[in-house]
């Protein structure tokens, strides 16, 4: 009803002041002016002015995500976990956080075991999920779900597994312990492409270097596809050591990587690569030395975190 009122008041001003400035263009010839045709074109000025400033468009607002720094407040980000939610034991809903949140622990673990720069697993769905206070005040969770390789694209076929995934509940962080069972895991092997590529970049015309993979607009060459499989794969390894109960990490870039020299028969690789953890928003940078062969697999060599906070001293957790 106020809508209606609003649209009938504004076509009526309009006409109105529509009808007084052709009065007072009139009148301008004569040399008459009224008091009440000053007024009424004071209104009118006015009431066009406001109309150009609500039909103006807004400016455009910055795409790039704000900075979220560990410990600071927003209501707007994902929330934790209630201390109901943590303390719920027996099924779980396979869709929600606590559910999704171990299977991606356990993703992390089967990626740092088997991964490779032409394969690297993601979660497809987690079908069955319970919870169980167990001694020491840990949790375990007993999880049904299914994988897919990255790296075949949707044609892959899907690979059943299910794990025990158990997270202290210490004072000091302690990585999560994971048991994983996995259907056809012992016909992964090395694959031809493993090979070809290790053969090419063992001894290049020159070092491999490059930066945001994927770009801002989620392009990324297919000659560097291997390199952020890579880095997935490393990235598994301190995402696995990381993981807690209130965390779900995810790789959203390799911010650079950079081939080094080696004596030894192993390629070796300088990564900065960009983890989201998802409950908090927050963006985490690690520096990674990696190595990989198709006989060794991938081996994080060394690691060191690197605030994007002017006020923080020590990793996440």
């Amino acid at each position: 009803m106020l809508s209606v009122v609003h649209t009938h008041l504004e076509s009526v001003s309009s006409h109105l002041c529509y009808a007084t400035v052709l009065l007072f263009i009139n009148s301008s010839s004569t040399g008459l002016r009224s008091s009440p045709e000053r007024i009424m074109k004071a209104f009118c000025s006015l009431w066009l002015l406001l109309s150009l400033v609500e039909l103006s468009a807004a400016p455009p607002v910055s795409q790039e995500p704000p900075l979220v720094c560990r410990g600071a407040t927003d209501p707007a980000l994902p929330q934790p976990e209630t201390q109901e939610d943590m303390a719920s034991t027996g099924d779980l809903e396979p869709t929600h956080f606590p559910a999704r949140r171990a299977a991606q622990v356990a993703l992390h673990h089967l990626n740092t075991i088997h991964g490779s720069p032409f394969r690297v697993f993601g979660l497809q769905q987690v079908h069955k999920a319970s919870a169980e206070d167990v001694a020491a005040g840990a949790r375990k969770y007993s999880l049904d779900f299914s994988v897919t390789d990255w790296a075949s694209g949707s044609a892959g076929p899907a690979l059943r597994c299910s794990a025990e995934v158990m997270f202290p509940r210490t004072q000091q962080h302690s990585g999560p312990e994971v048991q994983l069972r996995c259907e056809a895991l012992q016909q992964i092997n090395s694959t031809d492409e493993d090979h070809a590529f290790y053969q090419k970049y063992i001894t290049p015309d020159s070092l491999v270097s490059s930066q945001h993979l994927p770009d801002s607009y989620g392009n990324m060459s297919e000659e560097m596809q291997p390199f952020w499989r890579l880095a997935r794969v490393a990235a598994s390894f301190i995402m696995l050591r990381e993981s807690s109960e209130n965390t779900e990490f995810n790789m959203v870039q390799v911010a650079s990587v950079t081939q080094q020299e080696s004596s030894e028969k192993q390629l070796m690789l300088d990564y900065v690569v960009l983890l989201h953890d998802r409950p908090s928003q927050e963006i985490v940078q690690w520096k990674l030395l990696v190595s990989w062969s198709p006989d060794r697999g991938v081996r994080v060599l060394q690691t060191e975190w690197q605030p994007r906070c002017p006020h923080a001293t020590k990793p996440p957790n």
